[in-house]
């Protein structure tokens, strides 16, 4: 194994093929050459990485988009909730007011002659 000192190993990684030894490693002929992937892989992990960044982004800018529909639609609800609440005020106010209309109306047609409750049969003998 004195060939798998620091620099040797250093070579043996930037090479194309890497030595892999089945037995010891004085004996040349059992040694089997893999292609090494390393150097693929930073290209292949480039290409997906820039795919999966475009994928992290269009999904990012589609949360977004939805977060700020949220928060317009809440908007939109905490308008209409208040919107609601001063009608059901205005509702009250006015039946308030009515009854004291109606209150003021039954007072002055039954002070008024004009508004008295005939009795027909007494009237008629």
């Amino acid at each position: 194994m004195s060939k798998m000192d620091g620099s040797s190993r250093k070579e043996e990684e930037d090479s194309t093929f890497t030595n892999i030894s089945l037995v010891d490693d004085t004996d040349h002929s059992s040694r089997i050459l893999h292609r090494k992937s390393k150097s693929f892989l930073p290209k292949m992990m480039s290409a997906d990485m820039d795919a999966v960044d475009a994928e992290n982004q269009v999904e990012l800018e589609e949360k977004t988009r939805l977060i700020n529909q949220v928060l317009e639609l809440q908007h939109t609800l905490e308008d209409l909730s208040a919107r609601v609440d001063a009608v059901k005020e205005e509702n009250l106010k006015l039946k308030s007011e009515n009854q004291v209309l109606g209150q003021y109306i039954e007072n002055l047609m039954s002070a008024s002659s004009v508004f008295q409750t005939t009795d027909t049969k007494s009237k008629r003998k």
